[in-house]
């Protein structure tokens, strides 16, 4: 998708501070952190809201979710714990229409949803 800006950070057309890549996903650092971490975990295929996500993608949602799993060993904050958040459609808070999760951690992040 051109106008994506996720796509294009996938493409390399735009820099991003990068702390995993592989075939299927791209992982960076936010631009505008909430968190001490916080980092975006993409999947290199355009899918522009988890509602989208098709039978055929599960494999992918696994990977990315075991993906997050090591993201929070590597920046140590696995033992003390993170979150995991998918915005989904506008309601949801979505702002970038390319399926993405935040993985946040680095602090006490209360129990407070919204």
């Amino acid at each position: 998708m051109e106008d994506c800006v996720f796509c294009g950070i996938v493409n390399k057309n735009i820099p991003a501070k990068i702390v995993y890549e592989d075939e299927q996903v791209l992982a960076f650092h936010d631009l505008h952190p909430i968190a001490p971490v916080h980092v975006l975990i993409i999947p290199k295929k355009h899918i522009a809201r988890l509602n989208e996500a098709t039978e055929m993608d599960k494999a992918l949602l696994g990977h990315i979710l075991l993906i997050a799993k090591e993201i929070a060993s590597s920046l140590g904050i696995a033992e003390s714990g993170f979150r995991l958040v998918n915005n989904c459609g506008q309601d949801g808070g979505q702002v970038i229409y390319h399926l993405h999760f935040h993985l946040l951690g680095g602090k006490h992040l209360g129990t407070k949803i919204a």
